[in-house]
């Protein structure tokens, strides 16, 4: 087991980082001007009922609306209605929850104020196939995105285009009410419109940029898939329309937030933070890596170095699964970083997703420090063998290392922190 005292070190950071990000704070100083009219929220994301029913408290006036989130973690509403649906591959009551928003905004006049409550995960939680695509074909879209490799910009980049409700189309059918989008970014660079592939905020890439996107990519799209593509219909709405003249983009919170309050936190204990970066892209082994030899540096480095040092980092790793094992991006980037550091000592670290979920299993992420390889050796694993077949859950838990927390209620991506040397004395 790695030291429990650097755990609760790590986990405190992770906590601190959630809260920062937590719903209720995020909206006190985001709350837009009372309407004429209605005030009717909608939003989607694994986040996006502790949204609404943050919003219920905090507003002062009669409001009703629609969310849909993730199955497991729904929370009470007084009038706003909360949906569930699959993720991270669509299911019917996706769709259904797509069509129950396209309801909810129908009708509305200039008077009236819609508030979309948009965070991570609304990509597959609204299902929603042009005519000529199905629910299936969607489904199969979503995983061969999921497997490629692909950044989450040029995921949704494709999901946009293969959708009724994505790149802004939620908010053009909206009007002439104006739409206030508060958004919790869970994306490399906080880029809104990117956020759940962006249902109320549209996006200026081109069809041409995107088939770019896919092409260097080699991504192996479904027929049908790439067939309305290629057929230019259906394109969503540019941000000039006239339609979106009126609305308002606002990010509540981020990856860099919720990174400074971690540090903050850190500096408080006397251990010295540096935020490596809130947009940490690319493979999540690869990303393991880099941060490993930038750990062992430091750890090699004799005092008066600084030391202890603890490396945040945020963004969203990817993984082009290889294998057929069970896992997550944050797993799979320490299964790398313990290969990396094995035998070495003065490293820990904790690598979790801010959703409280990482893939597919119910940890949010995992410890590890240079122990890690040895410990899974013990245990009759192969630490490069677990990472070549995806399984990266699977070690961890055999050591008992998954780090579980439960559904936070928001999200702002991938949080990494790296201990290097000892904590300080207590007392």
């Amino acid at each position: 087991m790695t030291d429990p005292r650097k755990q609760e070190f790590l986990a405190g950071l992770f906590e601190a980082a959630v809260l920062r990000a937590d719903p209720k704070r995020a909206l006190m100083d985001a709350l837009p001007q009372k309407p004429k009219g209605r005030t009717v929220v909608v939003g989607a994301g694994k986040g996006a009922a502790q949204l609404a029913a943050a919003f219920e408290e905090l507003w002062d006036g009669p409001l009703s609306g629609t969310v849909v989130t993730r199955y497991g973690y729904a929370t009470p509403c007084r009038t706003i209605k909360v949906l569930e649906a699959s993720h991270p591959v669509p299911d019917s009551a996706g769709l259904a929850a797509t069509e129950a928003l396209f309801d909810t905004v129908s009708g509305l006049t200039a008077d009236d104020l819609v508030v979309a409550l948009v965070c991570g995960g609304g990509s597959a939680l609204l299902p929603a196939p042009p005519e000529g695509l199905t629910l299936a074909d969607e489904q199969e879209l979503n995983q061969v995105l999921l497997a490629s490799g692909a950044p989450i910009g040029v995921m949704n980049a494709i999901r946009k285009h293969a959708s009724r409700i994505k790149g802004g189309r939620l908010a053009a059918a909206a009007w002439p009410a104006k739409v206030v989008s508060l958004v919790v970014s869970d994306v490399p660079g906080d880029e809104a419109c990117q956020v759940a592939s962006g249902p109320t905020i549209p996006d200026a890439l081109t069809l041409s940029e995107v088939q770019a996107m896919i092409s260097a990519r080699a991504i192996a799209l479904p027929e049908k898939i790439r067939a309305h593509l290629a057929s230019g219909r259906d394109l969503p709405p540019r941000p000039d329309d006239a339609v979106f003249a009126n609305n308002e983009v606002r990010v509540i919170a981020s990856a860099r937030l919720s990174l400074e309050a971690a540090a903050e936190l850190a500096r408080r204990a006397g251990v010295d933070a540096v935020i490596l970066s809130d947009a940490v892209e690319g493979e999540a082994r690869d990303v393991g890596l880099v941060h490993a030899a930038i750990a062992r540096e430091v750890a090699s480095r004799d005092r008066p170095f600084v030391k202890p040092v603890v490396m945040l980092s945020g963004g969203e790793t990817t993984v082009t699964l290889r294998g057929k094992g069970r896992g997550g991006r944050n797993t799979e980037f320490l299964l790398s970083l313990a290969a990396a550091i094995d035998g070495v000592e003065d490293i820990s670290a904790l690598a979790a997703d801010t959703d409280g979920i990482d893939g597919s299993e119910d940890n949010a992420g995992a410890f590890a420090d240079g122990s890690t390889s040895g410990r899974l050796r013990a245990q009759g694993l192969d630490p490069l063998a677990s990472l070549a077949s995806n399984d990266a859950w699977g070690a961890f838990d055999a050591i008992g290392d998954l780090f579980v927390t439960g559904p936070t209620g928001t999200n702002v991506n991938d949080f990494r922190a790296i201990l290097v040397g000892d904590l300080p004395d207590q007392g």
